[in-house]
């Protein structure tokens, strides 16, 4: 649906997911034993050097955010196909889902980390399928790799082109690496102060993408309406003008049988 759409494509949204990913890397990495919640390559770098050791209490620790992170991308496809849209879009629902996996994992002592790493990673797998697009392009708000390759591409097909749409492009995609940046930068601060709770920051970004999401809902509604009332009008017009012609026309038959009669 083109509502849909138009609110989970917002630039808003995305830099308020990209602070949120980077709280989470941020959490994961640096209060729950160095584990990354979102960079999954790090994870099974690190599960391979620990298979090769024979560590397998270690490769437990960056095996499990690995499955959690894949069962996340399930998860979200799931949602997708059985939710059924109310008053919520299933994005929506989505982000609820994180929201209470995080405040769930605040809530985990420090002796269960690998259980506190795992609904992190599943939390961010579920963002990741969710949220995949920004005006149209491929993107990802929890990870920046792919954001960094994408954005130097459109800064080369600037220089190659000087297009602006390839410039906007590129302020889009180092827009949400800062965004992401600023977000682990907020998560570090907030540690010497809030501890295993610092996580709690991530669902506050996610309630302000709710609440940005509903408002962007809402004024593509009353753009769709507003559409839908343009056609209308236009269909009444056309409608009128069709039964004008058709009166005029049945008219001038009248008139003409009229005069035939009168000749005769």
């Amino acid at each position: 649906m083109k509502h849909a759409l138009q609110m989970s494509d917002s630039v808003e949204v995305a830099a308020l997911l990209a602070l949120s990913g980077g709280v989470m890397d941020a959490y994961s990495y640096l209060v729950r034993d160095h584990v990354f919640a979102n960079a999954q390559t790090g994870n099974l770098l690190l599960l391979g050097i620990h298979v090769t050791s024979g560590s397998f209490e270690k490769c437990a620790k960056y095996g499990m955010p690995v499955l959690a992170f894949a069962i996340g991308i399930a998860v979200a496809y799931v949602i997708r196909i059985v939710a059924r849209e109310r008053h919520l879009h299933w994005r929506q629902l989505a982000v609820f889902v994180e929201i209470f996996l995080l405040t769930c994992v605040a809530f985990i002592p420090q002796d269960m980390n690998l259980l506190a790493n795992s609904l992190t990673s599943l939390a961010c797998g579920i963002q990741v399928q969710a949220f995949r697009k920004l005006h149209g392009h491929a993107f990802a708000t929890t990870m920046c790799i792919g954001n960094l390759r994408s954005g130097t591409q459109e800064v080369a097909a600037y220089i190659h082109t000087h297009n602006k749409e390839h410039a906007e492009s590129s302020l889009l995609y180092f827009g949400t690496i800062f965004c992401f940046v600023a977000g682990a930068v907020i998560g570090s601060r907030l540690i010497p102060v809030m501890g295993n709770y610092m996580i709690l920051a991530s669902p506050v970004f996610l309630l302000a993408v709710i609440a940005v999401m509903f408002i962007d809902r809402e004024r593509q509604l009353l753009h769709d309406e507003e559409i839908r009332e343009a056609k209308d009008r236009r269909r009444s017009e056309y409608a009128k003008g069709f039964a004008a012609g058709r009166a005029h026309e049945r008219a001038r038959r009248t008139s003409q049988l009229g005069s035939s009669s009168s000749a005769d």
